[in-house]
């Protein structure tokens, strides 16, 4: 049986700990405080643990609150998923897919991808939310997501299956007064003493490894003054003269006027972006995507629109 009042109190026991102050969870939640307060007291009493230490400043979790939270949050967002499929097949919808992406694939490759699935299948919801590469595979193996669309290459796990949707030659970011900015193709081994901007190993490892792996090919390890979490960010470090950067070359378009961006000599090429899944789970959905995916019948270009 569903313990709905359980559900209660933990989803109130979440906006107590997001916004760490009883009286801003109360606001959030369309209620007063006194009943918040009295039902988190009641929460802590059935578990008979305590979960908030108060104070004139606000609530900070205990770290018994805190070790729990992760996984109140989770359970949070697969109830949010199951209203969401509840309310889409009352309303006649055909099925929900739940895409996870990395922001550049939600700029380029996921809007004509989901153009292409809406026409195909009128009826279906997508959902996107935004991952970390890093997080592609955790994701899909927990069931968090359906579609994962990130910087993956390699051997992913015995459940789990991927196909290269974009790959972009490698590019160098320069300010704009480097002594190199003005060539017209750079060697890579030449970039061996410079500072470089780099992509967190932390965000996505397989991305950070091809462009060590790159550049040890070449002769030397990179410097690396800083990793960032994102490619824009990339570009702005070296707008402000921190470093130099390897980015895809499609990134040209994006780069501000003190920021050029030059071809390698050598051709270096890396996956921007793969669709990957897991085949611990049936699902007929993705089953359908992957096939009209590799068959041709939907693809990451736009659809024509009629005239």
């Amino acid at each position: 049986m569903i313990n709905f009042r359980l559900i209660r109190h933990l989803w109130l026991f979440l906006a107590v700990a997001e916004e760490k102050h009883f009286g801003r969870a109360a606001k959030r939640l369309g209620m007063s405080q006194p009943p918040l307060t009295e039902q988190i007291q009641v929460l802590e009493q059935a578990l008979k643990v305590k979960l908030f230490e108060r104070s004139r400043r606000g609530a900070q979790l205990t770290p018994v609150g805190a070790a729990i939270l992760p996984a109140v949050r989770k359970f949070a967002e697969q109830l949010e998923r199951l209203e969401l499929a509840v309310r889409e097949a009352t309303t006649g919808h055909t099925g929900v897919l739940t895409i996870g992406a990395i922001t550049s694939a939600m700029m380029d490759v996921l809007p004509p991808l989901i153009e292409n699935l809406k026409a195909d299948y009128p009826q279906l919801t997508v959902s996107v939310k935004e991952i970390d590469s890093v997080d592609a595979i955790p994701a899909l193996e927990a069931g968090d997501v359906d579609l994962a669309f990130a910087r993956l290459e390699g051997d992913l796990g015995a459940t789990i299956q991927s196909l290269p949707l974009m790959q972009d030659r490698l590019a160098v970011a320069l300010p704009r007064s480097h002594a190199m900015a003005g060539m017209p193709r750079i060697r890579l081994a030449s970039l061996a003493e410079e500072d470089f901007v780099i992509f967190s190993r932390q965000v996505s490892p397989v991305y950070f490894d091809s462009l060590v792996a790159s550049c040890r090919a070449c002769g030397f390890s990179p410097r690396i003054v800083h990793e960032v979490r994102t490619v824009a960010s990339q570009i702005a470090f070296v707008g402000c003269g921190q470093g130099i950067a390897l980015v895809p070359s499609a990134l040209k378009k994006l780069a501000p006027e003190n920021v050029v961006i030059r071809p390698l000599k050598e051709n270096v090429s890396v996956v921007t972006t793969a669709m990957a899944w897991s085949t611990a789970r049936n699902n007929p959905l993705v089953d359908a995507v992957v096939a009209a995916l590799r068959g041709g019948k939907i693809d990451a270009k736009p659809r024509k629109r009629p005239t």
